[in-house]
């Protein structure tokens, strides 16, 4: 259809354009709606909005920008942020927590800096050991070997001002002061140090090197944790280097069994001797004071001797032969005595006997006769070794 057609621009032309002028109207209808003004009745055409209303419409809106521009300056600080205010890109001053609010842009922007949180600096391989980059971990120690290290750097902010001024890049900072330091600290060590026994001493050395570096240069940054991931020799030399560690473990192995066998012989050489210290200290103090008995023994003995010798002779020579009477199961009786009654104690003997005590032969004086004291009840017995008797006495 041609704009000349008469069709063009009316109602129910079947699918051609709307008609413009029920557009005008619609679009009247929304203005005049907008700025309060209703228009006429029902099919007549609205009347385009004077300047006054155009005017306030306009300042409305000019107003509700302004309400909604300057409540864009509202902020709000957490317990562990601080907020940096910048005034024309220049620092102007730093809010505590709580609900800030500033000159909207483009006269003042702000800045939070989170005080409390741990940023992590890795040296040596990036999100995995495994990915290493040997330019950071390759370091040589004080013994000149070659040994790989890879750790991480743990850092939170104690000066946000110093943190957002003096650093461009922060992140690397931390990196190159920890590479610089572990390099210093692994080169003043010998291998076997920094791979075994020295490592929490070498990451504690290297933490208090860094922070020295970082205050140095007044980055506002305080190092909180260094640990270390990994170390160990490079990989071309890790199976001679695998070998040396065997035969060192080899070596504090027998070390150890040695000292094993030390623990267990020492003290039960030591206790014996300590035994046979007592056990000779203790002889030694047993003869001191018999000797000392038997001599204080001796003087009073002497001391009596002197006053009455014969009688301190025969007394001693009685007491010595009960002493010696005394051990032995024979008794020797006095034949030529009158005594009608003589008496035995049988009931010693046959202890003595029992005893075990061996028979003792004493010899008699001629005027006294050995009696066995030995009860033999049967006459039978007593006939035949008295045949017997005989029969040696009869024979040539």
């Amino acid at each position: 259809m041609s704009l000349n057609d008469p069709q063009w621009g009316k109602k129910g032309g079947g699918n051609g354009p709307p008609d413009l002028d029920e557009l005008w109207r619609n679009f009247n209808q929304k203005l005049n709606g907008l700025f309060g003004r209703r228009g006429g009745g029902g099919g007549s055409s609205m009347q385009p909005p004077s300047m006054r209303q155009i005017g306030g419409g306009a300042g409305m809106l000019v107003a509700l920008v302004l309400v909604v521009w300057l409540a864009s300056g509202f902020y709000t600080v957490d317990e562990k942020q601080r907020g940096v205010v910048f005034t024309f890109g220049k620092y102007t001053e730093l809010t505590s927590p709580g609900l800030r609010w500033h000159f909207p842009f483009p006269f003042q922007s702000q800045e939070i800096v989170n005080l409390s949180q741990v940023r992590t600096v890795e040296i040596g391989y990036r999100n995995n050991v495994k990915t290493k980059v040997l330019k950071e971990s390759i370091m040589l120690t004080g013994d000149e070997n070659i040994i790989d290290i890879q750790f991480a750097v743990q850092y939170t902010l104690k000066d946000p001002l110093a943190y957002l001024f003096n650093n461009k890049r922060p992140d690397d900072t931390v990196l190159q002061a920890g590479e610089a330091a572990f390099r210093e600290v692994v080169g003043a060590s010998k291998m076997d140090f920094v791979l075994y026994e020295g490592r929490e001493q070498v990451a504690t050395e290297a933490q208090k090197l860094i922070q020295q570096i970082l205050d140095r240069y007044k980055t506002g940054i305080l190092i909180s944790n260094v640990t270390m991931q990994n170390a160990q020799p490079p990989e071309q030399v890790q199976a001679a280097f695998d070998d040396a560690v065997k035969a060192k473990q080899d070596l504090e192995r027998q070390k150890n069994e040695g000292q094993a066998y030390f623990n267990d012989v020492v003290p039960k050489a030591q206790g014996a001797a300590s035994r046979l210290k007592e056990e000779a200290q203790g002889y030694r103090q047993r003869v001191v004071a018999n000797a000392e008995g038997e001599t204080s023994r001796f003087k009073q003995v002497l001391a009596e001797y002197n006053k009455a010798p014969q009688v301190t002779r025969d007394r001693m020579y009685i007491e010595t032969v009960q002493q010696i009477m005394s051990s032995t199961s024979k008794i020797l009786l006095d034949a030529k005595s009158g005594g009608n009654l003589l008496y035995l104690p049988l009931d010693k003997i046959m202890q003595m006997t029992a005893g075990g005590l061996p028979e003792t032969t004493t010899t008699a004086p001629s005027k006294q006769t050995m009696v066995d004291p030995t009860p033999n009840p049967d006459p039978v017995t007593r006939s035949r070794d008295a045949f017997r008797a005989r029969e040696r006495e009869n024979r040539p």
